[in-house]
């Protein structure tokens, strides 16, 4: 299965093709458990096509989105957060303050600035949030990757090393990830060599049955996939054809055979001898249980290549856009959420720009502090440690 599992729905998704299932008839009125299971997996192939399809069709139209849209209103949005900081600051020294109230404004400076300084490395920042917290911004954030380097040296059970730079958590995490890889690397080499080490062993014959049918039960797969191929090179070979035009049409097509067969494509072989017109719906209906049986062990194997793709995509979109990996997602959500998240920090921009103006005025600024008090909650982000 390894041999092909590299890239196959990029095939599958290059070409529109005729639906392919057995249905009942007047002869066969039921259809058999292999018969079923084969429309089954048809129908799940079907489907997790068109998921894959739509994220990639999807992930371009979010990316040039999250770029023009969103990552504008951050700049913005930190722009004008960055500008409250250095007012508050300056108003946190004015007279007219109670001392609770000059405690939150303190607080809330703590954590404007600590989120800022952590996202923008700003050295004024961190001097803003030093005077206000009462505490040291590079100290607290070199013992918050000190703890996380902890974290990930005993859930990995390794040493990362001391010759990491503490101030990158990307370089932290792709020096686990470096691990992570050598373990696994070792892991498949030390069973492999205990694979060898089993394959020397003097076998019994229940073993050797049990291997002499699975090369069986390959040898047949393969030459299920072999006779399809033949049959299209056979009818479709383009260097018989005499008509230019037509030539080039049977080279493409050529180019889709020989794309599915070299990936082990079953179910694009199929489909091809149906668009093609060299078998119908009898020819299908007419499949063998033992052919069936070989046909659906191959589409198990691409329904399960098509889902392990479809992971690796949605994995990576998460960690491109930094997303939780837990966080359940669609192709028709995505661009949903990034567009409130687009509506939430216009919103959020709009406030901090009314805030900005109404602390231009100490009477606005307290009044502000009171209904912060009343509310027990701040609209800003903690500070990451």
């Amino acid at each position: 299965m390894a041999s092909h599992t590299h890239n196959i729905a990029a095939i599958m998704l290059k070409t529109q093709t005729k639906a392919i299932s057995i249905v009942t008839g007047k002869d066969h009125p039921h259809l058999s458990k292999e018969q079923k299971a084969f429309n089954t997996l048809i129908k799940k192939i079907d489907e997790k096509r068109a998921t894959l399809a739509a994220w990639q069709e999807i992930i371009p139209a979010y990316q040039k989105k999250y770029a023009s849209e969103f990552i504008p209103l951050v700049e913005t949005s930190q722009e004008i957060q960055i500008e409250l900081v250095h007012f508050l600051d300056r108003a946190s020294d004015q007279k007219g303050l109670t001392s609770p109230e000059r405690s939150m404004i303190h607080d809330l400076i703590s954590r404007m600035a600590c989120n800022l300084a952590a996202e923008l490395n700003d050295e004024e920042l961190k001097n803003i949030y030093n005077k206000h917290s009462g505490s040291d911004f590079d100290k607290e954030a070199a013992a918050s990757m000190n703890g996380l380097k902890s974290m990930l040296e005993d859930v990995m059970g390794v040493e990362l090393g001391d010759d990491l730079d503490m101030n990158s958590p990307e370089e932290l995490f792709k020096r686990a990830q470096a691990h992570m890889h050598e373990q696994q690397t070792q892991f498949e080499a030390e069973r492999q060599e205990y694979e060898e080490r089993q394959a020397k062993r003097k076998k019994t014959a229940k073993q050797i049955a049990k291997e002499s049918q699975q090369q069986a039960e390959e040898q047949q797969t393969s030459q299920s996939i072999r006779e399809l191929y033949r049959k299209l090179v056979s009818a479709l070979h383009p260097d018989r054809e005499p008509d230019p035009q037509e030539r080039e049409r049977k080279t493409l097509l050529m180019q889709r055979i020989n794309q599915a067969y070299d990936k082990k494509n079953l179910l694009l072989l199929l489909e091809l001898q149906l668009e093609l017109e060299r078998i119908d719906q009898t020819t299908i209906n007419s499949i063998t249980s033992g052919r069936l049986k070989h046909y659906n062990k191959i589409l198990k194997e691409q329904l399960s290549e098509l889902e392990h793709e479809i992971f690796i995509t949605e994995d990576m979109f998460k960690s491109q856009f930094g997303i939780s990996p837990f966080e359940r997602l669609t192709p028709s959500t995505i661009m949903r959420n990034l567009a409130a998240e687009i509506v939430g920090i216009q919103q959020a921009i709009r406030e901090l720009k009314s805030d900005l103006l109404a602390f231009q005025d100490i009477k606005k600024l307290k009044a502000w502090i009171k209904g912060m008090r009343r509310r027990q909650k701040m609209d800003y982000l903690d500070c990451p440690f």
